[in-house]
């Protein structure tokens, strides 16, 4: 039997706004996976020592704020630099479509926007971070 794959959920920066990050930590509970909520006011040092206590096999990140595009390349740096170039980066919140290639670019292997359908993440879970585990 596969092993239960661990997603950590961040909240990055001063964004005070949780709902759609406890909403996708519970889909992805009740989709299987071992979840760890950081919880809000997070530093990208804060969630990458995170990452590396919890041995997660993924990072989300719920940016509400506009800070998207200093804060996902700098997780993803932090990452690189701690050892965790494995782990996979994704996350969503109100991101211009416009961002969206360069945080890509920088890293990040999937951004969410508004609208999405938690299906669509879980899937997302399925076809990237369980391969990447076996490869």
């Amino acid at each position: 039997m596969d092993r239960k794959l661990r997603i950590l959920i961040g909240k990055p920066g001063l964004d005070g706004h949780d709902r759609g990050a406890k909403v996708i930590a519970r889909a992805l509970r009740d989709a299987g996976y071992e979840v760890i909520y950081t919880g809000l006011h997070q530093t990208p040092q804060m969630i990458v020592n995170a990452a590396i206590q919890e041995d997660v096999d993924a990072i989300g990140l719920s940016i509400l704020s506009g800070a998207h595009n200093y804060l996902f390349p700098q997780i993803k740096q932090l990452m690189e630099k701690e050892g965790l170039g494995d782990v996979i980066l994704f996350g969503g919140g109100i991101i211009p479509d416009d961002d969206i290639p360069q945080l890509i670019e920088s890293g990040v292997k999937k951004l969410f926007t508004p609208g999405t359908k938690i299906k669509d993440v879980v899937s997302f879970i399925e076809q990237e971070v369980r391969p990447a585990l076996a490869g």
